[in-house]
């Protein structure tokens, strides 16, 4: 995973600054200046540098802010960024604790070296214990299927008896409730807007149910694009449903690249990469993956996902996996008549035909998602029970 940096400064410039200079070494996090949210960041992502911006206007609060860090992380480091020709700034930034002081202007080559340096004497990272894994779909255009595939692995993946959450926040909007049969009254941006008293009691009673275990998050008309949200706020979110769910399933086929996706998907530990067989949909899908590639996030661990598939019909799947070089690929058969009436009558696939080819297709993904988990393993005759009746 790359790195990740806490950055408490005021302009978009700056952050656009040190991204650039960064770019190759990890993510930057916007945050404000306030102790009690740097700390709740530094408690749900791997963050071990945090930026602080000293101004002459504030300067005895961000310095009190940079010892209220250290006090509670000792092992954290700090640099300050300010501007470097006033020595009273510099002078007062160190005392406070800070690791170094970067000076506004500098060139990007001199930043990324300092961090660099920085990282390399870093502590390693204790192992977070009790935290869920994080698995999503992703693809270059909107597409109800992916909703639809999306739900029904996340379905299956439930019935572990493991606490397994769905998050919908693909495009076109709802089709992964709907395609469950499942109406909701709390939304994504609700959970954003609540993040500060998120907590297990909440989602208890405000997410969405499936009769069998499932609890699901969806996007709700109202809701902003996914762009518009912050990164800062998404790792909280992360955060906090890794501490509630063993599973958590999200469906982002069709959203356009952004700051926030990106979160997600270096935060992601499987991903499903969800195309078809056209031509232009596959070429729209490689640009997609070139594009990530080039800004720093690895995609080799990716497995790709061939929806609708037909084996009569070029390119056949290990031409689709040699194009898209990714790990592995799963072929999942049209079926268009059991697709249409699954998800205009809300009912799981495995329990409508578990027979059929696409629900035993559905039930292998399922399996391989849920495969790591401990809580999967411990419910391991109920996925046995379940991979016997899809494999017929």
């Amino acid at each position: 995973m790359d790195n990740t940096f806490l950055v408490a400064v005021r302009t978009e410039t700056q952050i656009d600054w040190l991204q650039e200079a960064l770019a190759a070494q990890g993510q930057l996090l916007r945050a404000g200046q306030d102790l009690d949210e740097l700390l709740g960041l530094l408690e749900v992502t791997p963050a071990q540098l945090v930026f602080v911006e000293i101004s002459f206007e504030q300067s005895p609060a961000q310095c009190s802010l940079i010892e209220g860090l250290l006090e509670a992380r000792p092992l954290l480091s700090v640099v300050a960024i300010g501007d470097g020709f006033d020595n009273q700034l510099v002078i007062g930034a160190m005392r406070a604790g800070a690791r170094d002081f970067i000076s506004y202007g500098l060139r990007g080559s001199e930043i990324a070296g300092l961090v660099r340096r920085l990282c390399q004497r870093l502590p390693a990272l204790p192992e977070r214990r009790g935290q869920g894994r994080i698995s999503l779909f992703y693809g270059a255009q909107a597409d109800a299927d992916a909703a639809l595939v999306a739900s029904q692995v996340a379905h299956a993946v439930a019935l572990c008896g493991r606490p397994t959450l769905l998050v919908d926040i693909g495009m076109p909007v709802g089709e992964g409730l709907q395609a469950l049969g499942v109406e909701a009254t709390f939304s994504f941006g609700d959970a954003l807007r609540n993040i500060r008293r998120l907590d297990a009691g909440l989602i208890d009673s405000a997410f969405a149910r499936h009769p069998g275990g499932l609890r699901l998050l969806g996007l709700a008309g109202g809701d902003e694009a996914i762009a518009q949200y912050g990164s800062a706020e998404l790792y909280l979110l992360l955060g906090v449903l890794r501490q509630n769910f063993a599973q958590v399933i999200i469906n982002l086929c069709g959203q356009p690249p952004s700051d926030a996706l990106r979160t997600l998907l270096i935060n992601a530990q499987k991903l499903y990469w969800y195309a078809d067989q056209s031509v232009s949909g596959c070429r729209r899908n490689l640009e997609l993956i070139r594009y990530w590639q080039e800004r720093g996030v690895s995609l080799e661990s990716a497995q790709l996902v061939v929806d609708r598939y037909i084996d009569s019909v070029a390119p056949d799947a290990r031409t689709l996996l040699n194009t898209f070089e990714l790990q592995c690929v799963h072929v999942l058969p049209l079926e268009g008549e059991l697709r249409l009436a699954a998800r205009n009558q809300g009912q799981p696939l495995g329990e409508r035909a578990p027979r059929n080819a696409l629900s035993r297709a559905l039930g292998r993904l399922a399996l391989g998602l849920a495969e790591g988990c401990e809580g999967c393993r411990q419910g391991a005759t109920v996925m046995q029970r379940l991979f016997e009746r899809i494999r017929g």
